[in-house]
């Protein structure tokens, strides 16, 4: 399959989830991107067009650490999100997978921010 027509087909899948997953002040969207390197995580309230809380694997306290996008980062970054986004108030989120399989890093990471106090 070439390189076009895969993005076009993942694209569609990103709209077909977008249509369904809304985020609201009481439950924003989490938003989860991952590219071959890095991990990139957003809680965004969408009738405002406001994101309230972020994370990645660039982070200045993170960057030390030399995190990869794999199930070890997927997992720190999940307790580390959950964590950060109850400090600013966000309980319920509304999961975004942003295109991806339910699986590897992204199962990794939800698994974790629910541990971590996140309700989805």
């Amino acid at each position: 399959m070439n390189l076009h027509k895969k993005k076009k087909l993942r694209q569609n899948r990103i709209w077909r989830i977008r249509k369904k997953v809304k985020g609201t002040a009481l439950r924003p969207r989490l938003c989860l991107h991952t590219s071959n390197k890095h991990i990139y995580i957003q809680a965004i309230d969408d009738d405002k067009g406001v994101t309230l809380a972020s994370l990645n694997s660039l982070d200045k306290e993170l960057k030390d650490e030399g995190l990869k996008a794999n199930k070890e980062t997927a997992v720190k970054l999940g307790k580390l999100f959950a964590e950060k986004a109850r400090e600013k108030g966000v309980e319920k989120v509304v999961f975004d997978r942003n295109g991806r399989l339910y699986h590897g890093a992204v199962k990794a990471f939800a698994e974790a921010a629910r541990e971590g106090g996140l309700e989805f």
